[in-house]
């Protein structure tokens, strides 16, 4: 979504990230990853108890799905930063429109398991 905020804001979306720990750790991600949207710290997990994310298991780190996704992130050239509060916790990706309206919801179901972000641009055009 970083490579795309403009794209996002065209379609009058303004973005935001949760993350887990605290201020230092969210300041050490912002400089790593180069986000320019606000970055909201939930340490004790409230959000994401709130909106249903999933938690992984240490057998869900063996699943081909987690083990691919691990291959395919390395070989773009990514590499893993900082160790965060809860590595196992998964992510999700949400689009939320005026009046208390979920126009998107994705919970990840694995470590690589990410909105693509056309859906979420085309849920802000529907």
């Amino acid at each position: 979504m970083r490579d795309r905020e403009a794209e996002f804001r065209a379609a009058g979306a303004r973005l935001a990230a949760v993350g887990l720990g605290d201020r230092g750790y969210a300041q050490a991600f912002r400089d790593e990853s180069g986000i320019r949207f606000p970055l909201l710290v939930d340490e004790c997990r409230e959000a994401y108890r709130v909106v249903g994310l999933k938690v992984a298991s240490l057998l869900d780190v063996a699943k081909p799905a987690n083990l691919l996704g691990g291959l395919r992130a390395f070989g773009a050239g990514h590499r893993v930063g900082r160790i965060g509060q809860d590595p196992m916790q998964l992510g999700g990706s949400f689009v939320f429109g005026p009046g208390n309206v979920d126009r998107f919801v994705h919970v990840s179901e694995t470590f690589s398991d990410n909105a693509p972000v056309e859906q979420l641009l085309a849920s802000l055009r529907s």
